[in-house]
């Protein structure tokens, strides 16, 4: 029996408070199962506009997706999601992710490490949250609230494994960041980074959730005509290989719809992040899939 789905958008647009709170409920009408906000910066600072989201709505639950590690000391991280999590009532979903755009970390005076360094630096944060948030002398929280899902995201072979090991939720980026910039990851790559992802977790007593972030969602009667302007951002792939990437979803509703259908049973997605931008369209893809 599949997964059932869930829906969530990320809001990586800024504004004041009555558009962002308008904006929510939107989200919240349409049907989205999950209100998250990036770590990057120039966009909304995570924790404050994930508490106004949850004052604005009642049902969706809240996900920072993802944070930047490397931005945070575990401690005052630590702080903020008990606090996060307390003002929302438990509707908090921690997303964590390596960091990998290098001009912020130069912003904000930070070292861009090698990769392998920020996954490191992942791998303590993740031990270290799970020390810190279970300590009340040090995060005090309600007793009846449990420890927020765990989100991780990447594609590595380390970050997979670390996911495997402690989350709740697997995020695949479904891209990789190459010499030449973001380089989007073809169906038969996916395939290979998610069997990897099997493997690690063979030995959990259940599987984790599987989330895929939509990079592009347009509803059109011409799937074509809509990932053309597409090929110079993906000069290595054929028009038809264009239209059967993961991270793109393009037809009538009905036709995203049965996209989306197969790739939960081929890839195991079922916990779907579409762009701000692409919110409206997504809409009624989710009225056509709800309930499947």
């Amino acid at each position: 029996m599949p997964r059932p789905f869930r829906f969530a958008v990320n809001m990586l647009t800024p504004a004041a408070g009555p558009e962002w709170r308008k904006r929510c409920r939107r989200a919240e009408d349409l049907g989205f199962d999950v209100i998250q906000v990036p770590d990057h910066l120039g966009m909304p600072a995570p924790f404050p506009a994930l508490v106004a989201a949850a004052e604005a709505t009642g049902r969706p639950r809240l996900g920072t997706f993802v944070l930047n590690t490397a931005f945070w000391n575990p401690a005052l991280l630590a702080r903020e999601i008990a606090t996060t999590d307390t003002l929302t009532e438990g509707r908090l979903e921690v997303g964590l992710g390596t960091g990998y755009v290098q001009e912020e970390h130069e912003r904000a005076g930070l070292e861009f490490l090698p990769p392998r360094e920020r996954v490191d630096l992942l791998t303590r944060m993740v031990g270290e949250l799970d020390r810190l948030l279970g300590d009340e002398a040090h995060v005090p929280r309600p007793a009846q609230l449990p420890r927020p899902p765990l989100l991780i995201g990447g594609n590595g072979d380390r970050v997979l494994r670390l996911a495997a090991e402690h989350a709740e939720i697997t995020a695949f980026t479904g891209a990789r960041v190459t010499p030449d910039g973001v380089r989007v990851l073809t169906a038969e790559e996916l395939d290979g980074r998610v069997a990897a992802y099997r493997g690690f977790e063979a030995g959990r007593p259940a599987p984790a959730e599987l989330n895929l972030l939509l990079q592009m969602v347009t509803v059109t009667q011409d799937r074509r005509a809509a990932v053309r302007e597409l090929r110079p951002m993906a000069p290595h792939l054929t028009e038809d290989q264009i239209l059967e990437v993961p991270v793109i979803a393009v037809g009538t509703v009905r036709q995203i719809a049965d996209q989306l259908r197969e790739r939960r049973e081929r890839f195991g997605f079922s916990y779907l992040t579409v762009l701000d931008p692409f919110m409206e369209a997504f809409g009624p893809v989710i009225e056509e899939l709800r309930g499947s």
